[in-house]
């Protein structure tokens, strides 16, 4: 599946990154935790150049929590801090937070800033970040607790964040956040299959049984004991079709002439995932803790 995206005010976000992140001292890109490479946007690694980043993998109660401590090392592995007497910049910091987590949130984001950009001296000189992302991924509740209290408009659907906002935490820190942005087109299949499920992309823009196919695989391959305590399973089925159709016959999704109702069973699919009905369940694993094969089959 490959995906074109080119609705007006990605182009518009793109431009409004481009321009503000020279005056940024810290970038903060908020990762979904449930597949952070995926959901980093290779715009935001462009433009950042060598600006220190913090990433946030947020969302972490819904991953597993195994394979989101293997990110957070690789991530911070990947871009260490300069040797001493080298040119400073590049370095990321990696941080996993989720919706009950806001007090850890509000200390640790501060403090990880100030250690990759400390607090400048003279009137006015206050550290600045700027919160990225691609859409549905964070941002906005992200800066709502950093201000414990709702200062930018957040929703369950992508590209909910319009324009840029900029606020200042009691720290003295500016903060800046900006609408998510996808890049114009995503080649990576499976990429765009996870940011599918995840719900990065509206759902007006897939097609909810492919989806649901590749999650139903993914499902099967690593997280199998989830599929039988949620949806009661006998056995596991062979096949990611099967599982659907499996779904499709124990929740009622029936046409007439009892062929399953595909669409809603993929739907259902899909939303025990995004709700985490399913348990905590990651899309990807980092290098060095790949997949398996397992002969699991997408279709029947």
């Amino acid at each position: 599946m490959s995906i074109q995206w080119y609705p007006g005010h990605m182009t518009k976000a793109r431009r409004v990154l481009a321009e503000s992140m020279p005056s940024q001292d810290v970038i903060i890109e908020v990762l979904d935790a449930r597949m952070p490479r995926a959901s980093e946007n290779p715009v935001v690694a462009e433009l950042r150049g060598q600006k220190p980043c913090i990433k946030v993998l947020n969302k972490s109660d819904l991953a597993d929590p195994a394979v989101t401590k293997a990110w957070l090392r690789h991530l911070e592995a990947e871009h260490p801090a300069p040797p001493d007497g080298a040119p400073p910049g590049g370095q990321v910091l990696a941080l996993a937070i989720s919706a009950n987590q806001s007090s850890e949130a509000r200390r640790r984001i501060p403090e990880l800033c100030k250690r990759l950009a400390p607090p400048k001296n003279g009137p006015g000189k206050v550290v600045r970040a700027m919160i990225v992302g691609i859409p549905n991924v964070g941002k906005s509740t992200l800066i709502n607790t950093l201000m414990e209290r709702k200062v930018a408009k957040v929703g369950d659907e992508p590209a909910v964040t319009k324009s840029q906002q900029l606020v200042t935490l009691k720290s003295g820190m500016a903060i800046s956040d900006n609408p998510g942005i996808l890049w114009p087109k995503i080649d990576d299949e499976s990429a765009s299959f996870r940011l599918a499920v995840g719900g990065a992309i509206p759902d007006t823009a897939i097609d909810y049984q492919s989806v649901a196919l590749f999650a139903a695989g993914h499902f099967l391959r690593r997280y199998p004991e989830l599929l039988v305590a949620r949806y009661k399973l006998k056995e596991l089925p062979a096949s990611a079709a099967a599982l659907i159709e499996e779904i499709g016959r124990r929740r009622g999704c029936l046409r007439g002439g009892g062929a399953v109702d595909l669409h809603k069973a993929s739907d259902i699919l899909v939303h025990d995932f995004r709700a985490g009905r399913l348990g905590r369940i990651s899309l990807e694993e980092p290098p060095g803790l790949l997949e398996e094969p397992s002969g699991i089959e997408e279709s029947a």
